[in-house]
């Protein structure tokens, strides 16, 4: 727990972001969509993704992840996936929009709520989630990989990456309030499905290699466990590491989708089939 790191850029950038984030939400007041709980639980969620990913890059898990593989893994899977996914379902866009003095983001309904469609660049779902495979499994290669610890611009532009790649991920499959997606919700799950199946491919490579990839990390910290055993927790820290959030966005997607327009059909075809059909015989006559 020594080695922490002051990267003041860093620091000046969350600083910055958090504070206006907070200034932006109590100047819109705590009432909103949902309520005052919604509003402090998105904004307590915005944050929590914000530290996170503040840790990620100045606590002693930076340091580590110098030394270990598998402690690599955890840092990236908390920049890649986790952080960007709280960011995203934190919803801080009115409140930073209210900050630089954009009261407004989209068009206020009948209700009163704020909302309007993505922008141009939140419409194209396919070539977001493909980015940010390419992205994520990009900077797994051993020469990307192995440069990030000796090259601070590698880095910084890993770290940014990962940040912005996600963020944009997470708004194309789970949305992030006032947009929704523009993809359907079942297209949205098979885009988590391949992500899914993108990562697997990815940890399986590394849990059932033989070979060193990354050779920088033979360091003299692997007396315990070898590098290769080191490269094989990593792995199966990128694997099922990036399972829990992947299906619970898959769950939430699917339970929105019932409740949603495109349940209707279902719903009406459900009904026909519950509804016993009508006899086309007339029925037969009644005496008085």
């Amino acid at each position: 727990m020594a080695h922490w790191s002051a990267i003041w850029p860093v620091l000046a950038i969350y600083l910055a972001v958090a504070g206006a984030h907070l200034a932006g939400t109590f100047r819109g007041g705590l009432g909103g969509p949902g309520g005052r709980r919604a509003v402090i639980s998105e904004a307590a969620l915005f944050q929590a993704g914000l530290l996170l990913a503040l840790l990620a890059i100045v606590s002693p898990l930076r340091y580590w992840s110098g030394v270990y593989i598998w402690v690599r893994a955890v840092q990236d899977l908390v920049l890649a996936i986790v952080a960007p996914g709280l960011i995203v379902v934190g919803a801080p866009w009115a409140a930073l929009a209210r900050s630089v003095g954009r009261p407004q983001i989209g068009q206020r309904g009948a209700d009163g709520t704020i909302a309007g469609p993505a922008p141009w660049w939140l419409r194209w779902p396919l070539a977001t989630v493909v980015a940010f495979n390419v992205i994520w499994l990009g900077w797994h290669l051993p020469a990307l990989f192995d440069r990030v610890p000796v090259s601070t611009a590698a880095a910084a532009g890993e770290y940014a990456a990962y940040l912005g790649a996600g963020i944009l991920f997470w708004l194309q499959l789970i949305g992030s309030r006032p947009w929704t997606p523009a993809a359907a919700p079942m297209r949205r799950t098979a885009l988590l499905v391949g992500t899914v199946a993108a990562d697997t491919i990815l940890g399986m490579v590394l849990v059932f290699g033989s070979g060193v990839f990354y050779r920088y990390y033979g360091n003299p910290a692997h007396h315990v466990m070898t590098v290769v055993d080191d490269q094989q927790l990593a792995g199966a820290i990128l694997w099922m590491g990036a399972l829990p959030p992947m299906i619970a966005a898959s769950v939430a997607v699917l339970v929105r989708w019932l409740n949603d327009e495109e349940s209707a059909d279902l719903s009406a075809g459900i009904d026909r089939l519950l509804t016993q059909p009508s006899s086309a015989w007339p029925s037969r006559p009644r005496f008085r």
